[in-house]
């Protein structure tokens, strides 16, 4: 029995953030029935290429990557029927996920006010932008604007004055992928609390608020010293070395966590004396001494093959590994040992390729079942909140798919 056995979520977000908390809740065992616009459905079904083709289905990479375990049914709620089913299902549900713009859903009497005051027990989770108050909270959220705006692409990319140096964003959409794990966390807080109380909970999650809260160390770094961290590449602020180094045919990263890896680096590369030298002896020495160190390392790790020096550096204990394209990180005789690649088969999209949740518990894998679903491939599961003249009559008119 999975943990959420017996919880139904009801899924009104699309793109990237809220899709990615609720398919992390049906992972860990939820029903969610991701509610989309007939005709249409989730943006992130169109952003291709590239394209997952079965038969007459045609599906972007993109919305595989956030939408397994869930079933798909086509409701309009634009319209007053279509609302009002949404409202009948949300009175038999456990979890209301939604990513509209402050407000949005007000009209259609779906906000969390609306549905709370009916269902107390109801835990209704909004994700915006810039939350549900304050002066941006109008505005549209993105994740590339919330890197901008909250600091991270400040962070991110070479420094001023070097070739290419200049701000960069990252290469997935951080920003929402954490909000996306925060706003889980806090229903399955919620989903904790109301076995204690019996009340439900509003949960106003923001990309901006994540943001800022992911930045972690940086963040820390600017508070205690008053500076603004600058962009150091692939480098770290606090660390030396903890980089990139160019071996004679691929590049590897060397990641010395403290001085007791520092001293057998130092004899791996024939520099046994740094480890006694004050200037590199101690972490702090060789953050500051960073212009000199770094590049004298270099100068020795171009002389052998990357393999060479990861054999060396492993059997010395000094954390280090290859740069992987991405099908290399997913060939790696780790990630098949883990079984990272999965496939997900049984549904319209026919057999699914996927990376499976890292979660494992008791030993098992936690991922759905289900693979992703085509557009209204669970329509059928709306005759649970409709007779079936009037599930007819409301595809007739287009109301529901």
């Amino acid at each position: 029995m999975k943990p959420l056995e017996g919880v139904r979520v009801l899924d009104l977000s699309r793109v990237l953030a809220g899709p990615w908390a609720t398919q992390l809740l049906a992972d860990l065992g939820a029903e969610v029935i991701k509610v989309e616009k007939p005709g249409a459905g989730d943006d992130t079904r169109h952003w291709g290429p590239p394209w997952h083709q079965h038969g007459d289905e045609r599906v972007a990479a993109y919305f595989l990557a956030a939408n397994r375990g869930k079933r798909s049914v086509e409701i309009d709620f634009a319209t007053e029927e279509g609302a009002a089913l949404v409202r009948r299902m949300a009175a038999d549900t456990d979890v209301v996920v939604e990513n509209f713009k402050v407000g949005g859903l007000r009209k259609f009497g779906l906000d969390a006010n609306t549905l709370r005051a009916a269902h107390p027990r109801l835990i209704y989770a909004s994700i915006t932008g810039f939350g549900q108050d304050g002066p941006y909270a109008a505005r549209a959220g993105y994740d590339y604007i919330i890197q901008a705006m909250g600091g991270l692409m400040s962070l991110t990319g070479l420094p001023d004055g070097e070739p290419g140096g200049g701000p960069v964003r990252t290469g997935v959409a951080v920003a929402d992928l954490f909000t996306g794990m925060y706003t889980a966390s806090t229903i399955l807080a919620a989903l904790y609390r109301r076995e204690q109380t019996g009340e439900g909970a509003t949960i106003d999650m923001a990309l901006f608020d994540a943001q800022l809260a992911m930045l972690a160390n940086q963040a820390s770094n600017a508070l205690v010293s008053g500076n603004d961290p600058g962009r150091q590449g692939a480098g770290h602020p606090n660390i030396v070395p903890y980089q990139p180094f160019s071996a004679s045919d691929q590049t590897i990263i060397i990641a010395v966590g403290n001085d007791r890896q520092f001293a057998r680096l130092a004899a791996i590369v024939g520099h046994p004396e740094w480890a006694e030298d004050p200037v590199y002896a101690t972490n702090a020495a060789r953050v500051g001494a960073r212009e000199t160190l770094v590049p004298a390392i270099a100068k020795v790790i171009a002389t052998k093959t990357a393999a060479e020096w990861l054999e060396q550096l492993e059997a010395a204990g000094i954390p280090a590994g290859p740069i992987n394209t991405i099908s290399q990180a997913l060939a790696d005789p780790q990630a098949i040992h883990r079984g990272t690649r999965i496939g997900g088969a049984g549904g319209v999209l026919g057999e699914v390729p996927m990376v499976g949740g890292p979660i494992r518990i008791d030993g098992q894998r936690s991922d759905a079942p289900l693979p992703p679903p085509a557009l209204g491939e669970h329509g059928d599961l709306l005759r649970k909140w409709l007779s079936e003249d009037d599930l007819q009559a409301l595809r007739a008119k287009g109301i529901v798919g």
